[in-house]
Order: structure tokens, then sequence, then C-alpha cells
């Protein structure tokens, strides 16, 4: 097991149980004290978990904390590799339209070191990320602001992200189907993807394997009109074959 692999791990433990001891971790996973603490020490510095006497607890959440805050904390480690692969296909001077989405503003942090991208979203905090990139344009959509993550939607976005035509669509999603459907929890964001996904050479899905036993009830697309989908784990056997026979491209660590 990498050690990314660990630390959601320990994080999907401390999360069920709340608490637990550097020892007790290190039995469940296999592994000596001394790894333990070497994982679990970033997670500390992030603020996800607090360091006891002999363990670590649940950092709880600050009174001010909103849902999308929530999300951020959640599969962390995954994430941030998920990310980290997508930086790795993007080249500097790209042009790209990022949703918003937990998966997504780790994309942009990790996108930090890139230059001269051109990027179109509907999100305040992927935008204030990438603005300060040395020569990066940021088009910001206007429309109705929501509070929980502060993105813009509405009919204005949707005209506003059809005047540009852009390399990669980048989305972020709730659940993926066996049957290979990308699926959301909320109508206005499955029309933001599905417009963005019309403006782009390539759409990219960025999915941690929480998504494939999750479920939504709107579906933003299917497999045809995806062209990669980067996660950090292989998906199931079934939808690795579907994958496979519509030339989606599977990225793994």
């Amino acid at each position: 097991m990498k050690q990314h692999q660990r630390q959601d791990a320990i994080l999907s433990v401390i999360q069920a149980r709340g608490s637990c001891s550097i020892i007790e971790l290190a039995d469940m996973l296999h592994v000596s004290d001394e790894t333990i603490r070497r994982n679990v020490r970033p997670l500390i510095e992030k603020g996800y978990l607090h360091k006891v006497h002999g363990g670590v607890v649940l950092a709880p959440p600050s009174e001010d904390e909103q849902p999308f805050e929530r999300r951020l904390r959640s599969h962390a480690a995954a994430k941030e590799q998920i990310a980290n692969l997508l930086a790795a296909i993007v080249d500097s001077g790209d042009s790209l339209m990022i949703d918003t989405g937990s998966t997504t503003a780790y994309v942009a942090r990790a996108l930090r070191g890139h230059k001269d991208l051109n990027v179109v979203t509907n999100c305040t905090e992927i935008a204030r990320t990438l603005v300060v990139g040395a020569g990066n344009q940021v088009h910001l959509a206007g429309g109705q602001l929501r509070r929980d993550d502060s993105a813009v939607f509405g009919s204005s976005a949707l005209t506003f992200v059809g005047q540009f035509q852009v390399k990669y669509a980048v989305l972020s999603i709730a659940a993926i189907s066996l049957q290979g459907e990308f699926m959301d929890h909320h109508m206005l964001e499955a029309e933001f993807s599905r417009a963005m996904i019309k403006q782009a050479q390539q759409t990219i899905v960025v999915a941690d394997s929480s998504k494939f036993s999750n479920s939504a009830l709107i579906q933003v697309c299917s497999l045809q009109q995806v062209d990669m989908l980067i996660c950090n784990q292989a998906p199931p056997a079934e939808l690795c074959a579907l994958l496979e026979q519509h030339d989606v491209q599977l990225v793994l660590p």
C-alpha cells in the first residue's frame, strides 16, 4: 500500500471511529508505528486530524465551516493524487474549463506551477487560486452565486461559457455508475458541466474511487462524451471493460 492509500485508509478509520491509537492503526494497516507517524504528520499539518497522546482524533469542524470545506477534507489524499496526475497532463499555455467541486479545487492547486494558462471556470475559489500564476488568464462566469462553495450558476453562466473554445474540460462529478453514466446531485451543476463539454476538444473527468459506490440522480454525460478518466484506484472490472470499449483513457497512479 502506498502512502496516499494509507492516508486515505487512516482518514476513513478516524472518520468512522472519531479517534484511534498509533498502535491500532499500525496493526490495521500492517506497518510499523513509525510509518503511521510519518503518514499522519501531513494530515495533522493540514488540519484533518489532531494529535493526542498515543494517537490521533478527527479535527472538529469550525463553527463557520461550510459543506464544501467538509468535502475538501474527505478523501483528501486521493484527490491530491488525482490532481497531480492531471497537472502532469496539462501543459503551460493550455486552455481549459474547470467546474466547481472539491476534486477540481485540488486540481487548481496542483496547476499553480503552470504558466500562461487560459482558464474558464464558474468557481471563485478556483479562479482565485489560478489567477496568481505567471501569465495566466482566468475568466470567471457571472450569474447567481451559491453560498456553499461560491460557485456561479444560471443562464448567464451558460451563455458565458459558450463564448470559449478550449482544449480541456475538467469535470468533477458525484457518482459513476457501472453502466458508465457520470452523475451529479444538482441540476445546475449538470447543466454547467454539459455546457463545458460542448466547448472542449477533450473532456476529462477527475473522480476518486468512492464515486464508484456513490449514487446520484442527474446524468451529466455518458462514456461517449468523455475522453479520459483520472482516478486514484482502478474502477470495478465491469466499468473498466466499458471504458476500454468506448476508448476512454484511464489514468491511474
